[in-house]
C-alpha cells in the first residue's frame, strides 16, 4: 500500500510542477518578478497535499507579517520540509539550502535562481552564502533555514545540534527569529531509501519571535540556544502525546 502510495504522490508532485514550470520559468528571468514565481511555488504545494490527502493541520501562535523580514528557524527531519514551509509561510522568503539541489532537472534551476545555495564543505562558499542572505534581509525579504545544517539526524524527532549562522545574520540585521516546528514531515516521509510516502496528517508550529534588537555576535550562542530549546520542546511535549 505504500508503494501504491508513494506513486500516486510522486505522479501529482511531478505533474503539478511540470504544469506550472514554464509560468515559473518566465517569472524567474526577472528580478520584479520573481515574488511570483515565489507564489507559484506556494501553489505549487497547495495544490499537492490536498491531492496527496495530507491534511495540513498549522498552531500560529504568531502570525509573521508579509510585509516584514524574519529569519525562520524549522527542524529538518524530511525532504519534505521545503515544500511545506512555502505553505504555511506567506512570507516572500529565499531558503538557504544544499547546492546540490541544482543537480535536480528543472526544480535545480528555479531553485538556483529563487533561493541561495551553499556548499557546507567549502568556507568560500560558507562565507558567499552568508553575504547573500544578509542582503536578501536588507532589501526586506525573509530567509528560511534549517539550523541543524541539513538533515543530520538519524533518531527524529530528536535534533541535531544547530550551527551559527542564522542567528549571526538576525542579529546583524536586527530582525526576528521566528521558529517553526515541524512535527510529523518525517512520519510523511523518512529520510530512508527506498523512498516510500506514508499518510498522516502534516503538523506545524509557527512560534513567537525571538527579538533580536540590541543584541551583539556575543549573543549568538544564546539565541541559538533559546530556538533550539523552544523547537525541542515542542518536539518532545508532542512525542509524548
Amino acid at each position: 500500500m505504500k508503494l501504491l502510495y508513494t506513486i500516486w504522490c510522486v505522479f501529482w508532485l511531478m505533474l503539478i510542477f511540470l504544469l506550472l514550470f514554464p509560468f515559473m520559468f518566465i517569472c524567474l528571468q526577472r528580478e520584479a518578478w520573481k515574488p511570483s514565481a515565489h507564489w507559484l511555488n506556494r501553489l505549487w504545494g497547495k495544490l499537492f497535499f490536498p491531492l496527496a490527502g495530507i491534511k495540513i493541520e498549522v498552531e500560529y501562535q504568531f502570525r509573521p507579517d508579509p510585509s516584514q523580514a524574519y529569519v525562520f528557524c524549522a527542524n529538518h527531519f524530511s525532504y519534505l520540509d521545503i515544500a511545506v514551509m512555502g505553505v504555511i509561510l506567506e512570507n516572500y522568503f529565499a531558503f538557504v539550502g544544499k547546492h546540490g539541489v541544482k543537480n535536480i532537472p528543472l526544480f535545480g534551476y528555479m531553485f538556483q535562481k529563487l533561493h541561495i545555495q551553499v556548499n557546507r564543505e567549502n568556507s568560500q562558499s560558507r562565507v558567499g552564502s552568508l553575504s547573500r542572505a544578509l542582503k536578501t534581509l536588507a532589501k526586506g525579504r525573509s530567509i528560511v533555514i534549517y539550523p541543524e545544517g541539513g538533515i543530520k539526524t538519524k533518531k527524529p524527532p530528536q535534533m541535531h545540534s544547530f550551527v551559527d549562522g542564522a542567528f549571526k545574520m538576525a542579529i546583524q540585521q536586527q530582525v526576528p527569529v521566528v521558529p517553526v516546528t515541524l512535527l510529523t514531515n518525517y512520519k510523511i516521509l523518512p529520510d530512508e531509501t527506498p523512498i516510500r510516502l506514508a499518510r498522516y496528517p502534516m503538523k506545524a508550529i509557527v512560534h513567537e519571535p525571538l527579538v533580536t534588537v540590541g543584541l551583539g555576535q556575543e549573543d549568538v550562542m544564546t539565541l541559538k540556544n533559546n530556538c533550539f530549546e523552544v523547537i525541542d520542546g515542542a518536539l518532545s511535549g508532542a512525542h509524548k502525546l
